[in-house]
Formats: structure tokens, sequence, C-alpha cells
């Protein structure tokens, strides 16, 4: 089986930096689109972030030029910088993955558990 693990959330105040990580494990042969969404509460869950396997980026508007998202394919790992943080950008982060395991064809789309980011003074 594989998995996703994120670390680094928190509470910040307004206008803070926070930095979010995220680490797959298991037995993989590769992995495609990796990418952060977001659940603030009594919200649907939104795209924040996504980052394929050859650099490319896509932001969603509400971040763009605030958040930076990187990846080593090397070591499996995707993060979020986050700069000039806002009140709502508070939510459940969550980190995501299409895993393709050691023996198979297809890739797995794999969630973390989250990570709670809070932004209030």
């Amino acid at each position: 089986q594989v998995q996703l693990v994120e670390s680094g959330g928190g509470l910040v105040q307004p206008g803070g930096s926070l930095r979010l990580s995220c680490a797959a494990s298991g037995i993989i042969s590769n992995i495609n689109d990796m990418g952060w969404y977001r659940q603030a509460p009594g919200k649907e869950r939104e795209l924040v972030a996504t980052i394929i396997s050859g650099g490319r980026t896509n932001y969603a508007d509400s971040v763009k030029g605030r958040f930076t998202i990187s990846r080593s394919n090397a070591k499996n790992t995707v993060r979020l910088h986050m700069n000039s943080l806002k009140p709502e950008d508070t939510a459940v982060y969550y980190c995501n993955a299409a895993i393709q395991v050691v023996g198979t064809s297809k890739y797995l789309e794999v969630w973390g558990q989250g990570t709670l980011v809070t932004v209030s003074s």
C-alpha cells in the first residue's frame, strides 16, 4: 500500500508564513500529479495548487502570488510554501497524489490525512 503523510500545519498570525510538507511512502513506481487541497469549515474541498512531475504548476486564483508549490521526484515529496497568510486561508489542508504502485499499470489517487492551518491573531 501507499500513503501520504503531511506535516507543518499550525497557528499563524495574519501576514505570516507557513510551510507544509507531504511525503509519499510505499512500494512506489511513479508519481504523476501531486497537489494540495483545502477544506474550510462548512465549505467544500477546493484545489489550492498542483504540480506535475515535469514541474509545471497550477494555482487557485485566491493563492496566486502568495503560495508556492514544489516537489522532489527523488524523495517523493511535495511542499507548499504559504506567505502573506490571511484568515480566509484557515482550513484543513490535504495532500493528494496520483501514485503508480510497483508491478501495476494503474495510478491510484491517494489522499493524506490532512493538517490544520489556522490564521488568526
